[in-house]
This record gives C-alpha cells, sequence and structure tokens, in this order.
C-alpha cells in the first residue's frame, strides 16, 4: 500500500506540473496518470508522482478526510473513510 496526498494542479509543463498541498507547490511527474491531466484538476501525488486524477465529485471529501489527519482527529478521519468506502459500495451507515 502506497500514501498519495492529494493536490491541486496549478501549472503543466510536458510531463511535469505545478501542484499545490496546502499552500505548498511541488514538481510532481504527470506522466503515469492514466487520463489526461490540465490546471485545476486535483491528483494523488506519491513520490513525486501523480498517481491518479481525483474525480471532480471526489474532492472535497478527500480533502476533508486529509484536512482531520491532519489537525490530528484520526478517528474522524477513519470513520470517514469508512463512510465513503461504504457509499462506494452502496452500503448506508448506522
Amino acid at each position: 500500500m502506497c500514501l498519495g496526498i492529494p493536490g491541486e494542479i496549478v501549472e503543466i509543463d510536458g510531463n511535469e506540473a505545478r501542484a499545490e498541498f496546502w499552500d505548498v507547490e511541488k514538481t510532481v511527474r504527470i506522466d503515469v496518470v492514466d487520463e489526461d491531466v490540465e490546471v485545476g484538476d486535483h491528483i494523488l501525488n506519491h513520490a513525486g508522482f501523480a498517481i491518479r486524477k481525483i474525480p471532480d465529485e471526489e474532492v472535497e471529501e478527500t480533502m476533508e478526510i486529509y484536512e482531520s489527519f491532519l489537525e490530528g482527529d484520526e478517528d474522524e478521519a477513519l470513520d470517514e473513510i469508512g463512510a465513503a468506502e461504504g457509499q462506494q459500495l452502496g452500503i448506508e451507515g448506522p
């Protein structure tokens, strides 16, 4: 399993892009993503490579989950992840 960090693409130059991660910009490779990436898209970054484009309908929820981890509320973040996985599987919560 790998840990990916979500970020927003702010500039593209060939196979490289600048992505913003909570007000920090980093260069990432975008040539391994299996679909076109454009400025404004959100990606999941691992070790300097954009490994997945985050669908628009998942961006807000994804960012909320990561922000819960950053705020130190692991239990809430894990609850959100479980709820998100359940929704994807068509399972409703309590």
